[in-house]
């Protein structure tokens, strides 16, 4: 499904709005402290506001920090398609006219440099570029894979890189496939796909590398649709499903121990803005959700998750830096920059 579909094919959930404690609407957001338990955070709002005529965002997608510490957004403006900041939010550089569906923002390290994977929707088309923007590999549609008559059917939303190199492209708003390359970009094999049976995925929306069990890493894919995320070894094989009921999530990020992710919207209110961050530990039980409900189990399966501060408008990616503060940014919200939430 594509992206500008999404928020009209979801489904109302039929636990209304009635049923959700009234909203907190704070008129002044910035110092407020969101999260609960040990991992509770300071908004601030005015994190890498910059001069929108001269560096102006439009859907802001995706963020990652790179090996010098710098903090880089990927944005569907072709006026400037990647901003890259210092931890302060000064800019330090800006690149990019060519990418007008840029959408997922992944780092990989190889040999000592980094590299950057970007996913356009609307190029159907995975680029590999330098840090600086120079194109070192395109990943077309997987015409050998049998699953696509054409690159319109192929609309990739995410990549994840696997302790071998091995390339892993999620197509989230196309035929919802996991298209598994060598790092040379040959085709290996796909798998997941549209469909019902758990093996199955909806809205395949985001992928990362799970290391935190170093002798058993796997994959973990967004179902944003089905409210969960699944987890696949590195082969493809399905594992388990992690249901995070009410929460569409967009892709899961790793840090420590701890898996982290945006979540779109909360269910129980249908299409309003009502997003939230969600944090789950080790054993992927939620542990914090950043302006949401508090986390609680019943027998150990989670209750459905909602907004209960409204702060973000759709917030799409997080990413944490190496002092453990977040970053957060938002599709559709109005040419927001990103926020940061230090860690208290």
């Amino acid at each position: 499904m594509k992206r500008r579909e999404f928020i009209s094919y979801t489904a109302i959930a039929s636990l209304g709005l009635s049923a959700m404690p009234a909203l907190l609407t704070p008129k002044n957001p910035e110092n407020l402290i969101l999260g609960q338990g040990s991992h509770r955070y300071q908004l601030d709002t005015g994190w890498g506001k910059l001069n929108p005529e001269q560096y102006p965002v439009k859907d802001c997608h995706e963020m990652v920090e790179d090996s010098q510490g710098r903090i880089l957004l990927l944005t569907t403006h072709t006026k400037n398609n990647v901003l890259i900041y210092d931890k302060s939010g000064k800019l330090l550089d800006s690149w990019g006219k060519e990418y007008p569906g840029a959408h997922g923002l992944t780092l990989s390290k190889e040999n000592g440099e980094d590299f950057l994977f970007i996913s356009d929707n609307d190029r159907h088309q995975v680029i590999k570029t330098t840090l600086d923007g120079k194109v070192v590999m395109t990943l077309d549609y997987p015409s050998e894979s049998g699953h696509y008559q054409k690159a319109e059917e192929y609309i990739p939303t995410e990549v994840a890189i696997g302790p071998n190199g091995d390339i892993y492209v999620a197509d989230g708003y196309g035929q919802q496939w996991i298209t598994r390359y060598n790092h040379k970009g040959e085709y290996i094999r796909s798998f997941g796909g549209r469909g019902n049976e758990p093996h199955n995925l909806q809205n395949a929306h985001g992928i990362c590398l799970d290391t935190r069990k170093p002798n058993q890493p796997c994959l973990i894919v967004s179902a944003r649709e089905e409210n969960a995320f699944k987890r696949y070894s590195l082969n493809g094989e399905y594992l388990e499903t992690i249901p995070l009921p009410g929460a569409y999530v967009c892709r899961p990020v790793i840090y420590g121990k701890y898996l982290y992710a945006a979540v779109l919207k909360s269910r129980a209110y249908a299409d309003d803005p009502s997003g939230l961050v969600t944090i789950l530990d080790a054993k992927n039980k939620e542990v914090s959700n950043l302006a949401g409900s508090k986390p609680k189990y019943k027998r150990d399966q989670p209750s459905e998750m909602y907004q209960t501060i409204k702060v973000f408008q759709f917030p799409h990616d997080v990413c944490i830096d190496s002092d453990e503060n977040m970053y957060v940014a938002q599709w559709n919200s109005g040419h927001v920059y990103p926020f940061k939430l230090n860690r208290i």
